[in-house]
């Protein structure tokens, strides 16, 4: 390419290129919840870790060889917390509405990030964030024997995972170049689960609509946002990631709208609002703290 090719190219800002990422997984996530009643939640999970592996693999051609041992047990720690994950997400789906489920995850990496920072008004940010899922939960205000208990342990499961996703991504990125480490990950994860994903949904996961669904969900959930991210990160600083990130909840809840036709009451919208300023005022510091999915930051 010379240089006046160069010169010509369309360069996109960094923040646009996480603002993408961010809707392509909340868009992801929201495809996810229309391949659950076809096969399952583990036949859904499947299909996204096999898909998303294959995909991953073929573009990035992670080296495999010369690993040592801690490497391949830190790699495939992060894997079962990856799955565990994405299985708990996924069910909080089949229960929740989509922006009340990611609302809920998301106090995963708030509280990791305010607890890691030791200070007290990062803590009571998160106490400000709880709040906010008392609201959004609506746990307050449904009768007891109405509240999907199951669901909202599910999401906060899905959390905690993210959280502990978070601190296993750092380490694999600092043994692991590039996405190799995502993509191991990814391809640990789906070996595991696919014997359970086959006995679980069988034929069912070679429907052809249900790979197409499947494969929608690995390009959004995992290859595309991985990597607008990983460009991102190039000339973003962490602050700025944070803040941007801290925009998740409000883009699973445009998304459920969108996809699923799923709409969020005033009391609710109040809640996620609190609990995005609270992540915006924890995960926006400029110190370096556990802002990202899968570099390092999930769903």
């Amino acid at each position: 390419m010379t240089r006046s090719d160069s010169a010509t190219r369309v360069r996109v800002h960094p923040v646009v290129l996480v603002l993408a990422a961010v809707l392509s997984v909340q868009f992801g996530g929201a495809l996810a919840a229309t391949l659950l009643p076809l096969i399952g939640v583990v036949g859904s999970v499947t299909v996204r870790l096999v898909l998303a592996a294959l995909v991953l693999g073929v573009l990035v051609r992670p080296r495999l060889r010369g690993r040592a041992r801690g490497d391949w047990l830190l790699v495939g720690s992060f894997a079962v917390t990856l799955t565990a994950m994405n299985l708990a997400f996924y069910a909080s789906l089949v229960r929740l509405p989509i922006g009340v489920a990611v609302t809920i995850e998301f106090l995963g990496p708030l509280t990791l990030a305010a607890v890691t920072s030791r200070r007290g008004r990062d803590l009571a940010a998160v106490g400000a964030a709880l709040c906010g899922v008392v609201l959004i939960s609506e746990v307050a205000t449904t009768p007891w024997g109405q509240v999907d208990l199951l669901g909202l342990v599910l999401a906060a499961t899905a959390g905690a995972c993210w959280a502990g996703y978070i601190l296993l991504s750092r380490g694999t990125g600092s043994r692991f170049e590039g996405l190799d480490g995502i993509a191991i990950c990814m391809a640990i994860g789906a070996l595991l689960l696919l014997p359970w994903g086959i006995w679980s949904a069988g034929s069912a996961l070679l429907d052809p609509e249900v790979l197409a669904r499947g494969l929608g969900i690995a390009l959004l959930s995992s290859a595309i946002p991985y990597s607008l991210e990983l460009l991102a990160l190039r000339h973003l600083a962490a602050g700025v990631f944070g803040v941007l990130l801290s925009l998740e909840p409000a883009a699973a809840a445009l998304a459920g709208l969108l996809v699923l036709g799923q709409t969020l009451g005033v009391v609710q919208l109040s809640g996620m609002a609190l609990v995005v300023m609270a992540s915006i005022l924890v995960l926006g510091r400029p110190a370096p703290g556990p802002a990202n999915r899968e570099i390092p930051q999930p769903t």
